[in-house]
């Protein structure tokens, strides 16, 4: 890596004290490129951010280009804002859905670090702050890095209902109707969590002391089991589930000042459930389409 490093300083050094041009893969550069790149089975690469990781570039400068990972383009900053190679606003985040019925969901857990308005939402890793906070917070399944890929983030109610609003542009935190309707669509309640669990081996079916249930996944919704993390007195910051349970948040409010509602899909049973849990709790998050 440190080699690396020096030969790209070497590279770029010689690149602007020299008036010739420079070329990798040919021996005769073009003229008008001061580095021209050439090769027939290989291509650039350009730096690959996501879109919240574009945002928060500071002060970048005109000409600057990326590859936005989860808008699926190149963009360019012409100095007042990001547009596309093709010379149209940059897209916004792509995310993959699925139609469930009349309603259209995110097909994977939502993963924003912001709210719509940039402001960063806080990552959460002590176990006794997480327990104690009622203002918004965020963690990683485990407080491992490396589970954004694959659950999205865990979050407490006080994010999942900031008013800067905490889905893209375009959606909303499911609704306990909207869970509803999906269950209905896939054969009702006490099959639904067959339905709407992914079918990888993410699901541990085979965890003592139950035998678990197996999914189909006929609904497309492809359910994972990020687990959840308490947010009570009781077990404060501990992290349970992952591999087992599905813990989603929805917008129904509690019917106690601490409690909030969420639907839970299980490994070990059939139905789809509703829980309460202690809105200092973190679950993951289902976006709908407005």
């Amino acid at each position: 890596m440190k080699n690396l490093g020096f030969f790209l300083i070497y590279l770029f050094t010689s690149i602007i004290g020299q008036s010739q041009s420079v070329g990798i893969g040919t021996t005769s550069p073009n003229t008008s490129a001061i580095l021209d790149v050439y090769s027939t089975s290989k291509g650039f690469l350009p730096p690959r951010v996501t879109f919240e990781q574009r945002n928060l570039i500071p002060n970048p400068t005109a000409g600057l280009t990326v590859w936005c990972t989860d808008c699926y383009e190149m963009q360019v900053y012409n100095g007042f804002l990001w547009k596309n190679m093709g010379g149209q606003a940059a897209s916004g985040i792509s995310y993959p859905n699925i139609k469930v019925c009349n309603d259209t969901w995110m097909l994977r857990n939502l993963a924003v670090r912001i709210f719509r308005n940039g402001d960063t939402i806080p990552v959460v890793t002590n176990n006794a702050l997480w327990s104690s906070l009622t203002t918004p917070a965020m963690c990683w399944v485990n407080n491992n890095m490396n589970n954004d890929t694959i659950y999205g983030p865990l979050y407490n109610w006080y994010a999942a209902t900031d008013p800067r609003g905490i889905a893209p542009e375009g959606w909303h935190i499911s609704s306990l109707d909207e869970w509803k309707r999906a269950a209905e669509c896939v054969g009702g309640v006490p099959i639904a969590a067959v339905k709407m669990r992914d079918t990888s081996n993410l699901w541990n079916f085979n965890l003592p002391p139950f035998v678990g249930v197996r999914a189909d996944n006929a609904s497309g919704f492809t359910g994972l089991p990020g687990g959840f993390r308490w947010g009570n007195e009781v077990y404060p910051g501990v992290f349970e589930g992952p591999g087992t349970d599905g813990g989603f948040w929805w917008t129904t409010d509690d019917f106690a000042l601490s409690k909030a509602f969420g639907r839970h899909l299980p490994f070990d049973g059939a139905m789809m459930l509703p829980w309460d849990r202690d809105k200092r709790s973190g679950f993951s998050i289902r976006c709908v389409k407005d």
